[in-house]
């Protein structure tokens, strides 16, 4: 059988700064201003992520708004369209039936109108 032998180490641990010569209360109380300046951050993050929704949230309403006046102008503009165009009509209905009159007045006074002269306009 072997034999061991033990040589005790000076070096037990590696070199490091002893925790113990710090009191607990130290590390809670630098531990707790950390926190409190990072719940300070979070709050102001919060804060200025909620002006930014509200100033979103108005920005939406005014566009919400403005669609509104558009549709809105949209609907008197497309009204008045058809009623021009029903007056055009009108009026162009109105307009061939005089000249249907005025032809055959024509017809019947036995004159004749040459025919470049019909269908020009002139």
């Amino acid at each position: 059988m072997f034999s061991t032998i033990a040589v005790p180490s000076n070096q037990t641990k590696p070199h490091r700064r002893d925790i113990s010569a710090v009191p607990e209360s130290e590390i809670l109380r630098r531990r707790n201003e950390e926190l409190e300046k990072e719940l300070k951050k979070s709050i102001e993050r919060e804060e200025k992520m909620k002006q930014e929704l509200q100033k979103t949230w108005e920005r939406l309403r005014v566009a919400e708004e403005a669609e509104e006046r558009l549709c809105s102008q949209l609907g008197e503009l497309e009204a008045e369209a058809v009623d021009q165009a029903r007056t055009y009509r009108t009026r162009v209905i109105h307009l061939m039936d005089q000249l249907s009159l005025a032809q055959k007045l024509l017809e019947s006074a036995s004159i004749t109108v040459p025919s470049d002269c019909r269908g020009n306009g002139v």
